[in-house]
């Protein structure tokens, strides 16, 4: 007695098929249920639950040897998604349902005692998967998890359920899958959500910077005294942000729907997302691990802001492992399992006091670290990472003038509708090389859209001289000077483009 049907497991940000294979012997001498195929606890403990769901639902469970096979053999399974796949397959070994009505089916869901199902993780990637293969037609899936199924509803049936009884409805036609114009809709986000520019008070030049970064996207460090509104400009840059292409919200979204972060009323992301994580978060809690690895805060900021408060307070190691994947968009975590690939490419924006007070610089309170103090706060952000952030922006204290005052500047709608003019300038310019905006340019881009003539060149040899940037610094300046320009709506780098771009180099030119 024998039956066979298809799951999934997630392996990264990747979900793989699995395929269910259920072999009962009646008369066996020692009757036992085995689940097999490198099967994690909450599979191996899949058994009792489905055991308890099918007599729940008045089926009598199988009498002798029951054999459960989860293929491929050498994959890893975590989770208890092939829960509702595995009692199926048992129903169907069994002669209670007909094994051809299981064909072209993939099933998702975890089982309650009680027979109803549970939403589960990971059902975005395990829907973009199933529609990629020829063999799956229809996607069975928790009703709660059926906003995100319906990414797939144009090439596939997807039929949301509640209980396993249900699920016998949809098997013998009884119930219709979801209707095709309930799909997902992929419409302009809604700003209205997320906090407005206008009403940060003063710091013209701190929104400035923020502007160029948005439109270039560059990595911002912000230094200033408390309370001059660090944290707060930096919740408002999703905000600026361009809508996300399809690509980019179906790719961000799947790493949030692995973590289980979305949910009914949000199947996907329509915002960029905006993740600040707290000091005290460890290196794996930041790049992703675990035995079987997830992703981090990097990631899950993918495409959107990664903002880390009070910089120095972060641990030196964890700070070190950012390194890599702000060159590169991505990270590499390995296992004895295997490696996998998370992407990581997001605009980091940072915060950080003068110095340990926090007053060095304000004129309304004293300052009492000495010079050893300082140095030794700063010297807790080392140079290379350092190099790797294009704009240094100093955010001072507000006046007494700025501070009772109403706030009067821009609105949000009205910074990003500069922006999205300049992102669009470099789509056109980058349709050719594989990139998408300026920080993400590499040598060649630079010697082919950031020329300088003769003056120009002298000029940042002086500057080079005289604060001693590195050639990381030097094409960040020039990154910074082409996106400066591409607001401005001109084709070229001006002298005026690189001067702005040299003032945002503020922890560099300090001597």
């Amino acid at each position: 007695m024998f039956a066979k049907t298809l799951s999934a497991t997630l392996a990264g940000i990747d979900a793989i098929p699995v395929e269910v294979e259920v072999h009962i012997t009646p008369n066996a001498d020692v009757p036992a249920t085995m689940i097999v195929g490198l099967p994690d606890t909450a599979v191996k403990e899949s058994r009792e639950r489905v055991r308890s769901a099918i007599a729940s639902c008045g089926f009598p469970f199988p009498q002798g040897a029951t054999l459960i096979n989860l293929a491929p053999a050498d994959l890893r399974k975590e989770g208890a998604i092939s829960d509702l796949s595995i009692a199926l397959c048992i129903l169907a070994a069994s002669g209670i349902v007909d094994p051809a009505r299981l064909e072209g089916f993939l099933f998702a869901g975890e089982l309650a005692l009680d027979g109803s199902i549970r939403p589960v993780k990971g059902v975005l990637p395990v829907a973009l998967m199933a529609r990629t293969k020829k063999e799956i037609r229809s996607l069975v899936v928790p009703a709660r998890n059926v906003r995100e199924a319906a990414v797939a509803a144009d090439a596939l049936n997807v039929y949301p359920v509640n209980s396993l009884r249900d699920v016998f409805a949809v098997l013998s036609g009884e119930t219709a899958p979801l209707p095709r114009e309930n799909g997902i809709s992929f419409s302009e986000p809604d700003w209205s959500g997320l906090p407005d520019f206008s009403e940060v008070k003063g710091q013209t030049g701190a929104k400035r910077a923020l502007e160029i970064a948005a439109a270039g996207g560059h990595n911002v460090l912000l230094s200033g005294p408390p309370g001059s509104g660090k944290s707060m400009l930096a919740k408002r840059m999703p905000g600026i942000l361009p809508p996300m292409t399809v690509e980019e919200t179906l790719e961000t979204s799947r790493i949030h729907s692995i973590l289980g972060l979305l949910g009914p009323d949000k199947p996907i992301l329509k915002t960029r997302p905006f993740r600040s994580p707290h000091h005290t978060i460890s290196d794996a809690g930041l790049l992703g691990g675990g035995s079987n690895p997830q992703p981090g805060e990097i990631s899950l900021a993918h495409n959107g802001v990664l903002f880390l408060d009070e910089l120095p307070e972060f641990k030196r190691n964890v700070l070190e492992v950012l390194r890599q994947p702000l060159e590169n968009g991505n990270v590499t975590v390995s296992r004895a399992s295997g490696s996998f690939l998370f992407p990581a490419r997001f605009i980091l924006m940072a915060a950080m006091n003068p110095c340990p007070c926090g007053h060095l610089g304000d004129t309304r309170h004293r300052c009492r670290c000495r010079s050893l103090q300082i140095q030794q706060y700063r010297a807790r952000l080392s140079g290379p990472l350092l190099d790797r952030i294009d704009l240094h922006i100093e955010v001072p204290a507000l006046s007494d003038m700025e501070l009772t005052a109403a706030p009067a500047g821009e609105t949000s709608a009205e910074i990003r509708a500069r922006v999205i003019r300049a992102r669009k300038i470099q789509e056109e310019r980058y349709r050719a090389s594989g990139i998408t905006c300026n920080a993400q340019m590499g040598p060649s881009h630079l010697i082919k859209y950031c020329p300088l003539d003769r003056t120009l060149q002298g000029l940042l040899r002086h500057s080079i001289v005289e604060f001693g940037f590195s050639a990381r610094a030097y094409d960040k300046i020039l990154r910074v000077a082409r996106t400066i320009a591409d607001l401005a709506g001109e084709e070229n780098i001006s002298r005026d483009h690189v001067f702005e771009a040299i003032g945002y180099r503020a922890l560099d030119r300090r001597v």
